[in-house]
């Protein structure tokens, strides 16, 4: 990930949640106040995370010192302590819950696409993302998505064209469309174009665009249409896919498998943090679950 957009999100984030100031914490805690805050996986999955925890922290407070035990992509286990940070309990309290957040969201998604990726095996399909990522985390879902093993689809509107319905009724047919696309837009820019019908995938393979995908087919139709494609168009399938279709997509030839399942519709991975108080002047030392 891009260091210097991360720090700017997680400062962003900060802002956001701490506002003037941590009411909690200033309150009850004094300046002397240390502790150690352990990060703690709750159930299994694939984690995804590290440098949020390790600039987290920094971004919250560069003394704090960060011990993370485990690595992107690596399988977490249910009671394993992640990671542990030691420093001030103000800060370490008023970090914690952005950071959380993030990772949660982070390991639901990678876990999600390792589990998808699974199902894939034996076949050359690929799973991918698509922009159904949360408004301002596409940079953090989609590099989720690689550590679970899948492949990024584009990254915005402005990397790649792709024609769905609006765009081919506007401009008229899907070959009026590529055409003009083509004589407009530079070399290095990939036309994609969305299909439903035998009929439109057939007119799209004479428009020559640089992927074809098959929006909301049966595996059945796509097995069936898959040979009309020459081989320097790349094939996508998307639409009516899940854990129970994936292996029956794969099965087809196809070359990706774009599920937005896998960014818009998560569950957060269950990762918690406990704080035991090294040293605060006058208050009890005892953990704390957060």
């Amino acid at each position: 990930m891009n260091r210097i957009k991360l720090r700017s999100m997680l400062e962003q984030f900060f802002i956001e949640d701490i506002g003037d100031g941590d009411l909690s914490v200033e309150t009850l805690f004094p300046d002397t106040a240390v502790g150690e805050l352990q990060i703690i996986a709750k159930e299994s999955g694939v984690f995804c995370g590290t440098d949020i925890i390790r600039e987290g922290f920094l971004v919250m407070d560069p003394s704090i010192e960060v011990i993370c035990f485990i690595e992107d992509g690596e399988k977490m286990e249910e009671q394993q302590v992640l990671a542990v940070a030691i420093g001030s309990v103000k800060n370490l309290l008023s970090a914690e819950r952005v950071i959380l957040n993030c990772i949660q969201r982070m390991s639901a998604i990678s876990t999600k696409t390792s589990q998808l990726t699974a199902f894939l095996k034996g076949t050359k399909a690929r799973v991918c993302d698509t922009r159904k990522t949360a408004p301002g985390l596409r940079m953090l879902d989609k590099y989720a998505v690689r550590t679970g093993g899948g492949f990024n689809h584009r990254n915005g509107l402005y990397d790649t064209v792709m024609l769905k319905d609006n765009h081919l009724a506007y401009a008229g047919s899907i070959t009026e469309a590529v055409k003009q696309l083509r004589s407009r837009l530079g070399h290095t820019v990939k036309i994609e174009v969305e299909i439903e019908t035998l009929a439109q995938l057939k007119e799209a393979v004479n428009a020559a665009p640089d992927i074809i995908m098959f929006d909301n087919c049966s595996p059945e139709q796509i097995k069936e249409w898959l040979p009309v494609v020459p081989k320097q168009i790349v094939t996508e399938a998307s639409g009516m896919i899940s854990e129970e279709t994936i292996a029956a997509y794969g099965s087809t030839g196809i070359q990706y498998i774009s599920v937005g399942a896998l960014t818009h519709s998560v569950r957060a991975a269950d990762i918690s943090a406990t704080i035991q108080i090294k040293k605060a002047g006058g208050i009890r030392q005892c953990p704390y679950l957060i």
